[in-house]
């Protein structure tokens, strides 16, 4: 477990940096990211992705609205195992008026690619709460 809030902390992700054009995450594997058959669960990457993505994107949109997941898709390329490090970095594809799209690369410790995929946001024409924009230094002010 993480300091960070939600499902990034119990998956004990770390933000490493976060950027208005790059958010990059790190998490060690851990017996409690494994599926039943002792392999870390495909889910951990998808999760990661996802919430490294709507970071990514909501520090780019600032005050301009929210984002929300809107597609996901994750391919994993090499199994990883317990005590590796991952690092997760989003980079934008495009980011436009009313839509993102993210891509994520998972590297282990080695920089072996372990999982890729892309994120789209959708980007909500509501408020967001300004204490949720202070955790990564936004200001209404931008």
């Amino acid at each position: 477990m993480s300091e960070v809030p939600g499902l990034d902390g119990v998956l004990g992700v770390e933000h490493v940096e976060v950027g208005r054009d790059k958010v990059v995450v790190r998490f060690t594997i851990g017996e409690h990211h494994l599926q039943p058959f002792g392999i870390p669960h495909g889910g951990i990457y998808c999760a990661v992705h996802e919430s490294t993505a709507s970071t990514a994107g909501q520090v780019w949109l600032g005050t301009e609205g929210v984002v929300v997941g809107t597609n996901n898709i994750c391919d994993f390329v090499r199994q990883a195992a317990v005590g590796d490090t991952i690092t997760t970095t989003a980079t934008p594809v495009h980011r436009g008026r009313t839509q993102q799209l993210w891509h994520l690369d998972s590297l282990d410790q080695e920089g072996r690619l372990i999982a890729q995929g892309q994120v789209r946001l959708a980007n909500l024409d509501r408020p967001i709460p300004p204490e949720a924009l202070a955790k990564f230094g936004i200001t209404p002010e931008g």
